[in-house]
């Protein structure tokens, strides 16, 4: 059996696929196997996946059914003890599933996280995010557990591509990605951050994050009306897991603040619709038990926010009245 299982969703990549996989295939740790699920692509992906001949590829087509469903069905296949994701538009550094197996099994961790740098496609460029840097040098070279960082988790990068995960822990709490949905992973990841008991970082850069027009979380469009079912069910894993007392304050400002950015930076065409989806979301906080929370833990901008689109019919008496 492989030592790494790394899971490659793919869809309309020929690009980029290329090097993605020739990052797997040259890394420098040799025992692992590379699942790609072609997620329905209508370019010349899957050909280009097939011009490659090596063993440790398992390939996987299924209907376009999205990046949550694609990660969860190979999941459910992956042989390996640890768990890698890359997107296809990314690549590895050379030693990453060297570096990043070497540091989970001397921790024996159920996660660890690694740096990420950004490529433009001329220059690399770090930022806080992906560096880490809520992790001080207190959290490095031991193991540690989500009771040391409590008032910082949503600071943290929910990228799922960041961290090497072990499989039974996976397994064993259920983890699986919203479906049908974009922004998945961020609820699986606070999921699976509270639920483990042994994590680590590594400051190393392991991990290259390509930044280009067709980038998800570069291009604000329809892709962010999303932002709000999985603030939903992000909300409700909190709820359900008995973590929401503890972290309600940063919990429903996090909440509030991924739909508003996206209503403030979406194109004017999209903002009516994504308006409506935020106002029929918090008609159901209003009806709910939580209403009152909303009412006292929220910042007064957020506050502000929350309130003035509930007392607003429609996106454009709302831009009268938000300013």
């Amino acid at each position: 059996m492989p030592e790494i299982s790394v899971i490659l969703p793919v869809y309309n990549s020929q690009d980029y696929i290329k090097k993605a996989i020739e990052s797997v295939l040259s890394q420098t740790f040799a025992d692992f196997e590379l699942i790609i699920i072609n997620d329905g692509s209508t370019d010349n992906t899957l050909n280009i996946i097939n011009q490659f001949e090596d063993k440790r590829i398992r390939l996987i087509t299924q209907d376009n059914l999205g990046p949550g469903a694609a990660r969860n069905n190979a999941l459910k296949i992956a042989k390996g003890d640890y768990i890698m994701y890359l997107d296809s538009d990314d690549w590895f550094c050379s030693e990453a599933l060297e570096i990043a197996y070497g540091e989970a099994t001397r921790f024996g961790t159920d996660l660890t996280f690694f740096q990420m740098i950004n490529w433009d496609g001329e220059v690399f460029y770090e930022n806080d995010w992906f560096d880490m840097k809520t992790f001080d040098e207190s959290f490095e070279n031991r193991v540690f557990s989500p009771t040391e960082t409590p008032g910082s988790i949503f600071d943290l990068s929910v990228g799922v591509c960041q961290k090497i995960y072990r499989k039974e822990f996976l397994k064993s709490i259920d983890a699986r990605f919203p479906e049908g949905i974009f922004f998945e992973d961020m609820p699986f990841f606070y999921y699976v951050y509270l639920k483990a008991d042994k994590i680590s970082i590594i400051k190393k850069h392991l991990y290259v994050r390509r930044k280009h027009t067709k980038s998800i979380t570069n291009v604000v469009d329809e892709k962010f009306f999303d932002t709000v079912p999985a603030g939903q069910v992000l909300l409700d894993i909190f709820i359900k897991n008995g973590w929401y007392d503890a972290y309600k304050f940063d919990l429903l400002a996090y909440k509030i603040n991924g739909p508003r950015f996206a209503l403030r930076d979406l194109p004017l065409k999209d903002k009516p619709h994504m308006f409506d989806l935020i106002k029929k979301d918090y008609e159901q906080i209003k009806q709910g038990q939580y209403y009152d929370d909303f009412l006292a833990e929220l910042g007064p901008v957020k506050k502000k926010f929350f309130l003035d689109v509930l007392s607003s019919k429609d996106y454009e008496e709302f831009s009268k009245t938000s300013h």
